[in-house]
């Protein structure tokens, strides 16, 4: 369904009502329910409660829920059932990231599962389908002032719209190329341990991405090239051979230098070595500086490549 623009909003939008920055640690009742009217019409309402292609849904996101929790139910009821276990669950439960949970887990499903089953449709009949669930999701999500959206199959943090926009968005499409599969699950591990304020796991991660996407180019390209090489040694390869064009080096000596002293340096600094008898602390605006400098290398040597 569409979002409307209800006059409440407009009328909050005039009074300045509007959030101005994200926030990360609560997600308000409303945006719950709203949340929970996006999932009924992405996968369909069971009125009669025999529809099994329906129950197949609630009953895998229940179960692996209450594995990976150590439960046998989700909430107090004792005689819901799945579906209304699920969903009483994201509407009830306190802790934060378990409600994130049963909401990435929900979507997945519906990316992944829903949207590769042709019967799904004839059966359960969503109203709505998988792509326009999630960007309503997104939508939602944004609308409240909450920093997250789904993306690339998970739930990722987001600390500016156009960063997200501009940079990890259109990296996870270019990651998405089975190519660059080992890089798509180190980037998208970035961003899990960033989400969860794993900083430094977080810029080691970042280091691994960064480090893929330049083998696969060089593996692609029939460069020569270690499975052991560092970044510094794979940037190195990436010029030598061209991979920006000469007649334009001299104009990105500057990138050279970015490329070299960034990501590697700023792991090997904060994220990467011993950290003595004091432990270092990587803060949060370094961890996201790492972060978006990774996205925004990726998607320059992926479109230099042409490996799209």
């Amino acid at each position: 369904m569409p979002i409307f623009d209800l006059f409440s909003k407009r009328q909050k939008r005039l009074r300045g009502e509007v959030p101005e920055i994200f926030t990360y640690d609560e997600i308000p009742n409303g945006l719950r329910v709203k949340i929970v009217h996006i999932l009924r019409d992405a996968i369909g309402e069971d009125e009669y409660g025999d529809n099994h292609k329906i129950k197949e849904v609630y009953e895998f996101i229940q179960k692996t829920l209450c594995r990976e929790y150590g439960l046998f139910k989700l909430g107090d009821g004792y005689n819901d059932g799945y579906e209304e276990q699920v969903l009483n669950f994201l509407l009830q439960e306190q802790d934060n990231e378990k409600v994130i949970d049963v909401i990435e887990l929900s979507f997945k499903y519906i990316d992944r599962i829903i949207r590769e089953d042709k019967e799904y449709s004839y059966y359960a009949k969503p109203k709505l389908k998988p792509d326009d669930s999630i960007n309503e999701l997104n939508d939602r999500f944004k609308e409240e002032g909450i920093g997250y959206s789904f993306d690339g199959g998970e739930i990722i943090r987001v600390d500016s719209t156009y960063t997200h926009s501009e940079i990890t968005k259109p990296t996870i499409s270019l990651l998405w190329n089975r190519k660059f599969q080992g890089a798509n699950e180190e980037y998208l591990k970035a961003h899990e341990h960033y989400r969860h304020g794993r900083n430094k796991e977080c810029l080691t991660e970042c280091l691994k991405a960064f480090e893929s996407v330049m083998k696969t180019i060089c593996k692609e390209k029939g460069w020569e090239f270690s499975e052991r090489d560092t970044a510094r040694k794979l940037i190195q390869i990436c010029f030598q051979n061209e991979l920006v064009p000469s007649f334009t080096q001299n104009q990105f000596t500057s990138l050279q230098n970015l490329l070299e002293s960034g990501i590697p340096t700023i792991r090997n600094k904060l994220g990467g070595h011993g950290q003595g008898q004091t432990p270092q602390r990587v803060d949060d605006e370094m961890t996201r500086y790492g972060l978006n400098l990774t996205g925004t290398n990726i998607i320059f040597l992926i479109k230099q490549s042409g490996i799209e």
